[in-house]
């Protein structure tokens, strides 16, 4: 099931990624920012760190390394990456997942 209607209005954000292959729609706080996902294709999220995140599964897959630890993920699983914590993933098409980002300037919003 895609996200609510009124989800899907908010905010997209400025990603270094293809909108084909994933749609973004984020609110934006003086505390961080939370991100609804959706990827449309399979997609490799290479190696990489920043400040703690936190994130959901709502639906699909995620193949994430954590440091040294690789877990798939699935609905109703969640996982945080604390700060600085190198980590990558392998997230397949059709996945939908919310995630958190202490950073309230990971990814600009658009516009």
């Amino acid at each position: 099931m895609p996200f609510p209607d009124f989800m899907q209005t908010l905010p997209s954000l400025n990603l270094p990624f293809p909108e084909d292959i994933v749609q973004s729609n984020a609110v934006l706080s003086e505390a961080g920012l939370v991100v609804f996902f959706t990827f449309h294709k399979d997609m490799d999220l290479p190696p990489h760190a920043h400040r703690a995140q936190w994130g959901s599964v709502i639906e699909g897959e995620i193949e994430m390394t954590i440091g040294d630890e690789t877990k798939i993920y699935g609905p109703g699983d969640s996982y945080f990456i604390p700060e600085g914590v190198t980590h990558s993933a392998r997230i397949a098409a059709g996945s939908r997942v919310i995630d958190v980002f202490e950073e309230t300037d990971r990814y600009p919003l658009k516009g």
